[in-house]
């Protein structure tokens, strides 16, 4: 649950970033406020625990993915056939950012099914009704492309 919550953390950081003039910490600022005001959360306190434990992780990654922007869009791009990055929805194109980073220039790789997993629920969690079909098929394709 950790890094669900780290994963979530990140994308709401990537998207602040996206929409806004906000810097990776500034964002990452945002985020946490959003998370630890949960009205969601059966158990506040122990949320706002499990969020500072997912702040290492999360910082890690948004800061690789930010670091590695550029070669990760350019992966989006040579994957996502007829999408102009900067045109697909700012949530899918931040949950793959997420994904990418995590699938392919993180010090401490995810296995590639963990990471299309968990992009499939953030998008589902976070996206449109098309976003898990979506997001799931253009790391499925970029998948198929470095097994083979």
């Amino acid at each position: 649950m950790i890094r669900r919550t780290a994963r979530e953390i990140v994308l709401q950081s990537l998207f602040q970033m996206d929409f806004t003039d906000a810097g990776p910490e500034e964002a990452l600022e945002i985020a946490l406020e959003v998370q630890n005001e949960d009205e969601g959360a059966k158990n506040p306190a122990a949320h706002r625990a499990e969020v500072a434990k997912a702040l290492p992780y999360a910082r890690q990654v948004l800061e690789g993915t930010e670091t590695n922007l550029e070669a990760i869009d350019g992966l989006i791009a040579k994957y996502a056939i007829n999408w102009d990055v900067k045109r697909m929805p700012g949530i899918d194109r931040n949950i793959l950012r997420l994904a990418i980073y995590e699938m392919c220039f993180a010090g401490e790789k995810v296995p590639v099914n963990i990471a299309v997993n968990e992009a499939v629920e953030l998008a589902k969690e976070f996206g449109s009704d098309a976003s898990s079909r979506f997001v799931n098929g253009i790391l499925g394709k970029m998948m198929r492309d470095q097994q083979g």
